[in-house]
């Protein structure tokens, strides 16, 4: 049976009482979580930084899977591998071309952390498949990147579906990860396409019960 990875998005989880919610997360068996960066450019908001994350990373033993919403990836890379990032995801579209994507994902690599390489719904997904055989995850957003407690957009099944047939075709490792509107029913319809990991914020996040939410994405 395919291992389910679901890795919930702290972005919009009570930092006021982060410990209990990283502890919410722990108990509910989940191996990963989600790390948004927002820098107020490539999207309006801003999030978290190195800096917060280098405190928090001391307190939790999970996969850490950094997603970069940024201008200027390639600036953020060596900052986030010195505070232990895992996976460090950065957006297609804030590449000025394929050879800065190239570039990208090769100082990810020199530095240690997995590669992924994310896409806007707007997007077409074929604009990742050159550099599937260099990356280790896809990050297929189901909502306009920045903001949480969106609704999912259904064409992403069909991104999903794309990559599928491409990473068998060129024998690619690369995970594919799903981010926005994620809950127990567009949950099941990504894990159907061939999804191999689900970020889930609002819907874990939102209800008195995370462990009855985790619960049912992953059976």
């Amino acid at each position: 049976m395919k291992n389910i990875i679901i890795s919930p998005s702290i972005l919009l989880c009570d930092y006021l009482h982060l410990e209990n919610e990283l502890e919410k997360i722990k108990k509910a068996g989940c191996e990963w979580v989600h790390l948004d960066v927002m820098d107020g450019h490539f999207v309006p908001n801003i999030s978290f930084g190195n800096l917060f994350f280098e405190r928090l990373f001391t307190k939790i033993n999970f996969t850490k899977d950094v997603h970069l919403m940024v201008n200027d990836p390639m600036s953020f890379v060596k900052k986030f591998a010195k505070v232990g990032a895992d996976y460090l995801t950065f957006h297609y579209e804030a590449c000025k071309d394929d050879d800065e994507v190239e570039a990208v994902i090769k100082e990810i690599h020199k530095n240690k952390m997995k590669a992924g390489l994310s896409i806007k719904p707007e997007t077409p997904v074929e604009k990742v498949f050159p550099f599937l055989d260099k990356l280790d995850l896809v990050l297929v957003m189901s909502v306009e990147p920045g903001m949480g407690g969106q609704k999912f957009l259904p064409e992403s099944l069909d991104k999903i579906s794309a990559l599928i047939n491409e990473i068998v075709e060129v024998r690619s490792n690369a995970l594919i990860s799903v981010d926005g509107g994620i809950n127990d029913v567009t949950g099941k319809d990504c894990l159907n396409m061939g999804a191999d990991v689900l970020v889930a914020g609002n819907y874990l996040f939102g209800a008195p019960d995370f462990q009855e939410r985790y619960d049912s994405l992953i059976k």
